[in-house]
């Protein structure tokens, strides 16, 4: 398509404009060819005829499509023009707030004049790692691609900073180095990268000034080489200066500043150390006054003294050096004070004693009289002799100035020498990335040798930028295989020749300065003669003859040629320099040593800046004299060489562009002012990159991303399977012109301007598809509008004949009603008189009838209570006789059965006495047993039921009794009554015949009083309804003040809930800020543990380098040296704890020593008990094994062999007593325990920390390393820090405290006395249950001797006779015992009859087990039967005989676990490397119980605290948690390492708690588990540990998983699209973001689903608590919706209509998943709020007030920043999307201005929330736990 067939009818295009350099227009009609004007709109409406160039015919430029207006780079334009490029930037910098556009391979950077939070760690967290186009504009997504770049290409990369004063150079170059100091880190503890930084005020302050445009200039160009080892930390830098400007120091302009430093000196000057420079004030000074200014608004210069000192001591420049510097600064200062007085026309001299002369000598340390004749004179050589000559007044101070300026360009070099030295390193350097620092092209109205030197150096970084631009073009056609066609692009080659060749300006200049009476006109003579009307770039003024103009890049510029010989000379006398080297101050010879050996020499001229060179000279060695011709080398050669060093450096690398731009020369805060923009643009290179641009192929797409954008144009036959070939067929048909486009291999290249056709196509195409789509919408609506009135006509149709007709029924129904009424009212009158009439007449029939009734009634009466108490009278009589037999009969029976039980009594005696009796009857004895056994049972049951049935009949009795009684006092009663009622009959005749009398009487009264009820009714009926109007009026006021009543308290109860409800809030708050202040110190703690632990290797290897003579960092050596002396003072500390200790231990032994001998006496006699029983249980059990052993030796093989009766029973003898013994010896263990712990409680109760055991476990401790750990983990728990002793004595309260102490401490002793006397009591009570079980234990061994010394057959009749004599004597005791009281007697006996029971039923349970052993018995013995049978039939008699017989395992019942496991001590590193070190989670997760190595080591734990070894417990605790540590520092970026480990540490935690014995964990167990409580030891101390370590793992866990959903989080969340076709893909440059057509290697948000499901499943094999899984995915949600959200406020392309659909979507599955995994109360679609009311405000209608109202209410989980940025941010998809306006975001702002929020842009993705523990016990029983051969632990036992 031809360019002019854009010229239609309401295109916009740009015309020149005078003001606003480029203004919009809109075109009234189409253009065509030949016509010589346009008719056009402006944008205020007013119209206006625009005259083409009759010469050129071109037109004006044509304006973008809206859609592409603020894109982020200025290359994705369709149409790359100058007013393109010009309003980009503005709409982006004044309305979008952004500062930062892409233009290409360049960075433009605006400086905003105002603070912006987009520098914070936050923001560089966000751009580290990310593609340059992925992310918006700015300079750390520029250092971060050069960062990548010299990473992955292994190639050196550099910054290129460049712009006007005040455009914000300097403070870019510091925020890239700021983020390479953030992101790689410094390679050892040098700390490389705060050097670096801290470079950054020094240079300020010696080469930075106030200048008209900027209040912190630079006024020297600097390159800084950033070093880097293999890893690509920094490790060194360097620093190459370029240009100082000199003169600055003897002259300022109106408005500006000298030097800072120079500032900050004056006012410090009032400081001790600064007393003998003898300054004043600033204005007392000639070198700081002639500006006018000097001082800065908002800047104090006494404070920025500070800083520069503190910077020079951290660079290395010790104090004596720092006042070196500033006494040689001073001296500066007092130097340009000095005057001089004429003597004629060709002399001078200074006045005597000139005070600033004295002080310059003094402070310099040279002679006065030698500085001050060399100030007058000058010295002249000839080839033969040398002349001395006095010089004039202006000779002289001209060069005054000259030394000054060359002394301070001496001095910069200097430093910035030292500040080389301070930032080198030792390390050799793999990579470096320099940031170049540089004036940017100047031009003014006097422009000098300065801005000569300035655009020349301008000229060579254009040229190599164009170099690269073009290169780079050329690269990309060739790999997209396109033909390559030459572009023809500005080459400024021929003005660099201009000036730098031979015969050029500077060649000419070099060369005037040599001739003896060379002047500036001679040699503007020269450049007229050379070049004029030669070279096309140079030019001459019209009406001067000592100005020379040059057609630089960007500019022309008019140089004056006044100066340029004195400044390119560098006149210093050399005698001045010459006295100053003779100088006593031993740091003023050092600036002057041969320029050779200086880092970065420097050339001082009179006024110009100073260039800084890294190339060395061969050192002269010649006369003298040799060394000033040296010294008298050019500027300009000077300058030049060492440019192209700079050029060939920038060429060895990988350039990287930043351009910045000043807005306005106000400094504005975001004020535009369009024509500096454009000059700038201009000078900068950027136009020049767009033209490069446009003269190829500027729009590129990817062949997916054009089929994506342009699908609506295909037809659905155009669309085949190969995306090339479907994009080739379809521009064929759209441009016709095959010019306009080429194809490469993966991208479509378009002609500038195609773009916004096939996006005219693309809008014309959606423009019809919506109008059809509307049209077909309206007439739906209109339908739908008709039909909904049509239904409402016919409804009040209805509605209306419905209403008469419910009239006319009315009118029928009251006509009926009022013949019905009256037929009512008819009949009521005469059923009123009958009903009148007929109740007088029942009435008189009832009276008669009722009294005949009542006549009849008592008669009756009275016949019937006769007869009742005939009835009870009789009954009572045959009770009584029945009693008195029963009891006779009774008592018989009891008689009788007593003389029989007697007598069976006696039979039972005589036969238990007859052992004989018991030998016949053995056999049959245990069914006697059972039958007794049974007997007593129903003895029992019989008993029982009788005492129920005499208390039953006693109760019937008393019952009975009561009854009888109540029934006799009734009858007594009645019978009063009825003499009662027999007088008032009579009484009642009397009354009724006087009744009778007065009845006719009262019929008289009646009327009356009828009459007088109606008056009385009138007045009542008057009365009530004045009182119901009182009582109407009277509710309305109580129903209205209890509505009130009820508002005010429903008001006040919100209030008060809603108060409840915030203060639960911020307590909550307050909670979890003060556990994330915790676990952060706790994260902080550990990060410093591993350093501790780096630092210690680190030391080994630096000792094993010492003994190589290696070479050493000095500041690291410093660093490990410091660390080494505070261990030591550690140690120290340490040392002097443990000597304390052992005071307070041995003044504890002095107190115990004082204390009476009785009670140790007590516990020695105790302790001998202990060991009598101990050595007689030894006796027994060494009997026993004799005696088996005796057994197994002598006995004949019949009787022994396996199967005989007596061996059966002899083994299970031998099995039972072994089983007795090893309960005595359990006893014996249990009375030990307890001996143990009544000494501990008698002694002050001290825990594991006490000072003796504290002292006796350092004592067990040999290893000096182990007692260190120790006294470090106690240490840590038990100090009080410094800042809760503070807090605490705030307002006085230690004193309340020591006040609440001091009553505390007496009521603690009050309880410790009752304690001890309570003790002292119980320790006699057990004394006694110690002789008592003394005793027994005597009468047990001997029972045992005489049972083994009977028969087998004997046995169980000795033992059951025993157990009846012993239950005798228990019984009897306790009868004694409870003599007293019958109420314990009965108590005792109750407990008896239910243990019976017990026993009875354990014995029927043991019957059926024995009878079932037994039957297997018989069927194994029958089968061992016949298998002996069948092998004796094949063994002959012979072997039968030799055949020895072989021993017989006696298997040992299945013993009753407690749960513990047992160890040695030397396998406890065994157990821990086995279990711990070297085990595989996945194997361990998959096959066996979650929480296995939890409950193994726990059950290690109860087995020494079994033990009360405090030592073992400790042992095994510490290396449990060290070795964790270890294996999550050696595999912790596994997260099925981390996950695993805690999930068995929490479990570890909640063993601890559980088992710990206090009832708040006790109640959640079993009765069983409760019995495997911990009962020696309290380990709440290691429980805090644990959970410490938990927490450390927790953390650790989520930076696992952060670093595994990092990758994957934008481009699942954001840049796939998961509804496809929803997101349109947008024009882009050259940087390309990455593509959202899901490829093979990019992650979708099913990747990231999977991820989830990958962490989950992992978690719960595992084992890990439910509550503690619901905060690891809270943290993953936050972690994506921070992400995500982050990502979404730094890219401009994200932010549309249809991105925020797909974000919902996104969200939408993320709950999904949520739901599916039942954790939707976990939190997580919390933390994804912010997400998603972005994603909303992204959907949300954006225009109107109410559109505001609504989005600042539903945006309350984003910030006022993020919803403005938001809304800046957000960018039209399709034309039919609109922008957001300037004022509807102003109104947010307004409507938010008093929301109180963070003023953070972005989300901190690294928070990461406090993480608690609830407590989960286990339902496991630890007896029942099995260990799998699998993990190696067989040397461990369970017990």
């Amino acid at each position: 398509m031809a360019a002019s067939e854009l010229y239609t009818k309401f295109a916009r295009v740009w015309i020149p404009d005078p003001e606003e350099v480029w203004r919009s227009a809109e075109l009234l009609r189409d253009y065509k060819p030949g016509d010589k004007t346009l008719l056009l709109r402006l944008e205020e409406g007013k119209d206006l005829e625009y005259r083409l160039d009759p010469k050129t015919k071109e037109l004006p430029h044509l304006r973008n499509p809206d859609i592409l207006v603020g894109e982020n780079d200025l290359t994705a334009l369709s149409y790359l023009h100058e007013p393109a490029v010009l309003h980009n930037l503005r709409v982006r910098f004044i309305d979008s707030k952004l500062i930062y556009t892409y233009c290409g391979i360049v960075l433009v950077a605006i400086n905003p004049y105002e603070q912006l939070p987009i520098y914070g760690e936050d923001i560089i967290n966000a751009y580290s790692g990310q593609n340059m186009g992925d992310m918006d504009p700015h300079i750390f997504a520029v250092a971060e691609e050069a960062y990548k770049q010299m990473a992955r290409d292994e190639r050196n990369q550099s910054i290129i900073v460049s712009g006007e004063s005040g455009a914000g150079k300097t403070v870019s170059a510091k925020y890239a180095m700021r983020y390479f100091a953030t992101v790689s880190g410094s390679a050892s503890e040098a700390n490389v990268e705060e050097k670096v930084l801290a470079s950054n005020p020094i240079m300020e302050s010696i080469g930075n000034a106030k200048t008209t445009r900027n209040d912190n200039s630079s006024r020297f160009g600097k390159y800084i080489e950033i070093g880097f080892d293999k890893r690509y930390r920094i490790i060194g830098a360097n620093m190459r200066t370029y240009l100082l400007e000199k003169s600055r120091v003897v002259f300022q302009a109106e408005e500006e500043r000298n030097y800072h430093i120079f500032y900050q000196l004056c006012a410090s000057a009032k400081l001790p150390e600064f007393k003998m420079l003898q300054l004043g004030a600033a204005d007392s000074f000639h070198y700081t006054k002639q500006g006018g200014s000097p001082v800065i608004e908002g800047v104090d210069d006494a404070r920025e003294m500070a800083h520069t000192r503190q910077a020079c001591t951290l660079l290395g420049i010790s104090e004596s050096y720092q006042m070196g510097i500033f006494r040689i600064l001073a001296g500066i200062l007092h130097l340009g004070n000095v005057g001089f007085v004429s003597r004629d026309s060709d002399s001078c001299t200074i006045p005597p004693k000139h005070e600033p002369l004295s002080v310059f000598c003094d402070l310099m340390g040279v002679e006065y009289e030698e500085m001050c004749h060399w100030l007058c004179h000058r010295k002249l050589a000839t080839a033969t002799e040398t002349y001395i000559k006095p010089i004039s007044k202006l000779q002289a101070t001209n060069a005054r100035d000259a030394l000054a300026k060359h002394i301070y360009a001496k001095l910069f070099g200097w430093i910035v020498g030292h500040v080389n030295q301070a930032l080198h390193s030792a390390v050799k350097q793999h990579s470096f990335i320099g940031v170049l620092d540089i004036y940017g092209f100047e031009t003014f109205e006097i422009n000098s040798f300065e801005q000569f030197c300035i655009n020349y150096a301008n000229e060579k970084l254009q040229q190599q930028f164009n170099m690269h631009v073009f290169k780079l073009e050329q690269e990309e056609y060739m790999k997209e295989q396109i033909p390559w066609t030459l572009i023809d692009f500005y080459d400024n080659q021929p003005c660099i020749n201009l000036i730098e060749s031979k015969l050029g300006i500077l060649d000419l200049l070099d060369e005037e300065c040599k001739m003896p009476k060379g002047t500036d006109d001679t040699w503007a003579q020269k450049l007229y003669n050379t070049h004029l009307n030669k070279c096309a770039l140079f030019e001459k003024p019209r009406l001067s003859n000592k100005a020379f103009i040059i057609q630089h890049f960007a500019d022309k510029v008019e140089y004056q040629c006044e100066g340029f010989l004195e400044k390119n000379k560098d006149t210093v006398f050399e005698e001045q320099i010459q006295v100053l080297k003779s100088s006593k101050f031993k740091m003023l010879p050092e600036l002057f040593q041969d320029d050779e050996k200086a880092i970065s020499p420097t050339s001082a001229t009179p006024s110009g800046r100073t260039p800084l060179s890294r190339v060395p000279s061969k050192p002269t060695k010649g006369r003298p004299g040799q060394l000033t011709k040296e010294h008298k080398k050019t500027v300009g050669h000077q300058f030049r060489n060492s440019l192209h060093l700079l050029m060939e450096t920038l060429n060895a690398t990988t350039p990287h562009y930043v351009r910045c731009i000043k807005p306005n020369d106000f400094k504005f805060p975001f004020t535009f002012d369009e024509k500096r923009a454009v000059q700038q643009l201009r000078a900068c290179g950027v136009l020049e990159t767009i033209r490069i641009s446009a003269a190829g192929f500027p729009s590129r797409w990817t062949y997916q991303e054009f089929f994506s954008r342009y699908r609506v144009l295909m037809k659905q036959k155009d669309v085949l399977g190969d995306r090339k070939q479907t994009c080739k067929k379809v521009l064929e048909k759209l441009i016709l012109d095959k010019d306009k486009y080429q194809f490469g291999k993966t991208k479509i290249f378009f002609r500038a301007g195609q773009v916004a056709y096939l996006e005219k196509l693309r809008a014309d195409k959606l423009r019809a598809a919506c109008i059809r789509i509307q049209k077909t919408i309206r007439g739906w609506l209109l339908r739908k509008k008709f039909l909904r009135m049509r239904r409402a006509a016919v409804t009040m149709q209805r509605f209306v004949r419905g209403y008469q007709a419910r009239c006319y029924a009315k009118f029928l129904r009251r006509t009926k009603a009022a013949t019905v009424i009256q037929k009512y009212w008819r009949m009521y009158v005469v059923r009123r008189r009958y009903k009148t009439r007929r109740a007088a007449t029942i009435v008189l029939q009832a009276c008669l009838r009722g009294y005949l009734a009542r006549n009849r009634y008592h008669k009756m009466l009275r016949e019937h209570k006769a007869v009742i108490i005939q009835k009870w009278v009789r009954g009572w009589l045959a009770r009584t006789h029945y009693r008195r037999c029963l009891q006779a009969i009774v008592y018989l029976q009891c008689c009788f059965r007593r003389m029989m039980a007697k007598r069976e009594l006696k039979k039972l005696k005589i036969e238990a006495r007859s052992v004989e009796r018991y030998k016949k009857l053995h056999i049959g004895m245990e069914n006697k047993i059972m039958q007794l056994q049974r007997k007593v049972d129903e003895q029992n049951k019989d008993y029982k039921c009788l005492m129920e049935k005499l208390t039953s009949l006693e109760g019937t009795y008393n019952s009975e009794t009561e009854k009888l009684r109540s029934d006799l006092e009734r009858l007594q009663l009645s019978e009063e009554e009825a003499k009662v009622a027999t007088g008032r009959v009579l009484s009642l005749q009397e009354e009724l015949a006087r009744l009778q009398k007065d009845l006719e009487q009262t019929q008289s009264e009646k009327k009356s009083i009828e009459e007088r009820a109606d008056r009385y009714k009138q007045e009542t009926e008057q009365l009530v309804s004045n009182l119901k109007e009182e009582n109407t009026l009277l509710k309305q006021e109580k129903e209205s003040l209890n509505h009130f009543i009820m508002e005010q308290a429903k008001e006040i109860t919100e209030t008060m809930e809603k108060k409840l409800v915030e203060e639960t809030k911020q307590l909550e708050l307050d909670l979890n800020d003060e556990r994330l202040r915790y676990q952060n110190l706790l994260n902080e703690f550990s990060r410093l543990e591993e350093r501790y632990d780096d630092l210690r290797e680190e030391m080994a290897l630096m000792a094993e380098l010492s003994e190589k003579k290696v070479p050493l960092d000095m500041s690291l050596f410093l660093k490990l040296q410091k660390r080494v002396t505070e261990l030591e003072q550690e140690k120290q500390v340490m040392q002097d704890e443990l000597d304390r200790k052992e005071e307070q231990m041995l003044r504890s032994k002095a107190k115990e020593e004082e204390r009476p001998q009785i009670r140790g006496a007590e516990l020695e006699y105790e302790s001998l008990k202990r060991q009598e029983l101990e050595s007689e249980n030894k006796k027994l059990k060494n009997e026993l094994n004799e005696l088996r052993k005796s057994l197994s030796e002598k006995s004949a093989p019949e009787v022994t062999a396996p199967g005989a009766p007596a061996y059966r029973v002899l083994m299970e003898q031998l099995t039972s007593v072994s089983e007795e013994l090893d309960v005595r010896k359990e006893e014996v263990l249990i009375l030990r325990s307890q001996l143990v712990s009544q000494k501990e409680a008698v002694q002050p109760k001290n825990t594991m920390t006490d000072a003796t055991i504290l002292l006796e476990d350092v004592q067990k401790m040999k290893d000096k390393g182990e007692i260190a750990q120790a006294y470090i983990g106690l240490k840590e728990t038990n100090r009080p820090s410094a800042l809760d002793c503070r807090e605490l004595n705030e307002d006085g309260e230690l004193w309340l405290v020591y006040e609440g102490l001091k009553q505390a401490n007496r009521l603690l002793e009050s309880q410790l006395q009752s304690q001890k006397r309570s003790h002292e009591n119980e320790a006699e009570a057990l004394r006694g249950e110690i002789q008592s079980l003394k005793e027994e234990n005597n009468r047990q061994q001997q029972l045992l001797a005489q049972n083994l010394q009977l028969p087998p057959e004997a046995r169980i009749e000795a033992s059951l006779q025993h157990e009846i004599t012993r239950l005798t004597n228990e019984n009897l005791y306790f009868e004694e015992l409870y003599a007293d009281d019958p109420k314990k007697y009965q108590s005792y006996r109750i407990s008896l009859y239910r243990r019976m029971i017990d026993l009875m039923e354990q014995l029927e349970k043991q019957d059926k087990t024995v009878r079932k052993l037994k039957k297997q018995l018989k069927v194994f013995a029958k089968k061992i039967g016949e298998l002996e049978v069948g092998q004796m039939e094949n063994i002959s008699p012979g072997q039968i005989i030799d055949e020895p017989i072989r021993p017989v395992n006696i298997p040992r019942k299945e013993k009753d676990f407690q749960g513990m496991l047992e160890y040695k001590k030397e396998d406890e590193q065994k157990l821990v490397k086995n279990l711990i070190l070297e085990l595989k989670p996945r194997g361990v997760a998959v096959n066996l119980i979650p929480g296995l190595p939890a409950y193994i080591l726990f059950m290690c734990v109860r087995h020494a605290d079994y033990l009360n070894d405090d030592q073992k417990v400790r042992s095994l605790l510490t290396s449990t948690i060290n070795s964790i540590k270890k294996v999550l520092k050696k595999r912790g970026d596994d997260f099925e390492t981390v996950s695993f480990w805690l999930s068995n540490t929490c479990r570890f935690l909640h063993c601890l708690k559980q088992y710990s014995g206090e009832e708040g964990f006790m109640k959640h167990n079993t009765a069983r588990q409760n019995e495997h409580c911990l009962t020696n030891f309290d380990l709440a101390e290691y429980r805090q540990v644990l959970s410490d370590l938990a927490i450390q793992i927790y953390q650790q866990l989520v930076r696992v998983l952060e670093n595994i959903l990092q990758p994957m989080i934008v481009s699942g969340m954001l840049e796939h699209e998961t509804i496809q076709g929803v997101s349109g893909v947008k024009p882009t440059g050259l940087r390309k973001r990455t593509s959202s057509i899901a490829d093979e290697g990019t992650y979708t948000l099913d990747s990231i689903l999977r991820q989830l499901n990958s962490f989950h499943s992992v978690m719960c094999q595992h084992g890990m608590d439910p509550e503690l899984i619901k905060q690891v995915v809270k943290q993953m949600f936050y972690i994506v919706g921070a992400v995500t959200l982050n990502n979404l406020l730094l890219r401009k392309d994200m932010c549309s209509w249809s991105k925020g659909m797909q974000i919902r979507y996104n969200v939408s599955q993320l709950e999904e998943w949520l739901r599916d995994k039942n954790l939707m109360n976990s939190g997580a679609k919390e933390t994804l709020e912010p997400l998603i009311q972005a994603a909303q405000l992204l959907q949300v209608k954006k225009k109107t007030d109410d559109d505001a109202e609504a989005i600042c209410s539903m945006c309350n989980a984003l910030t006022t920043a993020q919803i403005v940025k938001v809304l800046n941010l957000y960018t039209p998809v399709n034309e039919f999307e609109e922008r957001v306006s300037v004022a509807f975001i102003r109104t947010i702002q307004m409507r938010l201005r008093d929301r109180k929020d963070s003023p953070q842009l972005l989300m901190d993705a690294k928070h990461i929330f406090p993480v608690t523990f609830p407590f989960n016990p286990s339902s496991l029983a630890l007896e029942t736990i099995q260990i799998p051969a699998s993990l190696g632990l067989g040397f461990i036992s369970r017990v």
